[in-house]
């Protein structure tokens, strides 16, 4: 029996039977001991007496990600921008206007865009993309927020409760991230997208702080990071590697667009890192990055190699020529600047 204070249409569990596409690719994997743990973690609330409200919370949240893992999922291997920005920037302001340009030349390269569904920048960056490239994260709130015209009824559409579920889904499911200026929630996306790449908890991805031409609300940020934060040691010089801050959208495209033209991704197998790539390395290329970033290895140098057994829940992949190596999993500026040099090759 559902929750009465839950009701299943609020996360569009009419849809949950709609068919994957046929090409999708199907993981081998046998997840069967991790249906057990999350079946022993419940067991454990129950022995715990765990509080009820306690308990909505951790049904609600699992109940939310579950739907919107099978959304996504016919779209996983779709490189997809995520685009955040205020709500309440009208639709004759040249920010909006540069995340409708944003949104349509991402979609023109085969992208899809992800933004909060709502107002604002994110309407903008739906209504460039258009409906069949967009997806939404919606977030319900007392006095915001309708979805906007370009994603409202769309099967690819999600409405969370929880900030933590929906930012969740914004990094796990995209390929970069674009800023424009926005409020509190714009800041809170961006620097929790540059915290979890700083600190190893997110997939690498071009993070990009856009401003119209002649705005200067990320370039003041970017004084304020180096002023305040890199010169008082509480990051490190590499760590203004991360992020870009830019004036142009083309600029802001190239620089997502540029993050994958050699590189493609990356996985943790034990404690090698495994970069996949489009094309092998040359060998003269190969050993400057020995030479040149020796310094972020734990131990060993870098190989190259073939898919790595582990891979094999992944034959989609299984082709691409890796690069190998047992990284500090500490400089993670420097693995950034290794990507780029990746991406000169």
């Amino acid at each position: 029996m559902s929750d009465p204070e839950l009701p299943i249409e609020a996360i569009g569990e009419d849809e949950l039977q709609r068919p994957q596409p046929a090409d999708e690719p199907i993981s081998e994997v046998d997840s069967q001991d991790l249906y057990e743990v999350m079946r022993n973690t419940i067991d454990r609330l129950e022995k715990d007496q765990s509080a009820r409200g306690d308990l909505k919370i951790l049904s609600r949240t699992l109940r939310e990600l579950r739907y919107a893992f099978s959304v996504f999922r016919p779209y996983r291997r779709r490189r997809k921008l995520t685009i955040f920005g205020s709500a309440r920037t009208g639709e004759e302001h040249p920010e909006y206007q540069a995340a409708a340009q944003l949104g349509q030349t991402m979609a023109k390269h085969g992208w899809m865009v992800i933004t909060g569904a709502g107002g604002g920048i994110m309407e903008a960056g739906h209504r460039g993309a258009g409906r069949e490239a967009s997806m939404g994260l919606n977030i319900m709130l007392p006095f915001e927020q309708g979805a906007n015209p370009y994603i409202e009824g769309d099967r690819k559409l999600v409405t969370m409760k929880y900030f933590f579920t929906r930012k969740l889904m914004f990094v796990k499911e995209c390929s970069a991230v674009v800023c424009l200026p926005g409020g509190f929630g714009t800041l809170d996306e961006a620097l929790e997208t540059l915290t979890l790449m700083q600190t190893g908890k997110q997939t690498l991805l071009p993070l990009v702080l856009l401003d119209h031409p002649e705005g200067s609300y990320w370039k003041d940020a970017g004084i304020f990071f180096e002023k305040q934060l890199l010169a008082n040691g509480m990051i490190s010089p590499e760590d203004v590697r991360l992020y870009k801050i830019t004036n142009s959208v083309d600029e802001a495209i190239q620089e997502v667009l540029d993050f994958y033209r050699v590189y493609h991704s990356m996985r943790y197998v034990k404690e090698r890192l495994v970069f996949r790539l489009k094309t092998p390395l040359s060998e003269d290329r190969l050993s400057f990055i020995r030479d040149q970033y020796g310094d972020i290895l734990k131990e060993g140098t870098y190989e190259q190699a073939t898919a790595l057994p582990q891979e094999s829940g992944e034959p989609d992949l299984a082709a691409l020529p890796r690069l190998v190596f047992h990284f500090n999993r500490r400089a993670l500026g420097r693995l950034r600047m290794l990507i780029d040099e990746i991406n000169r090759s």
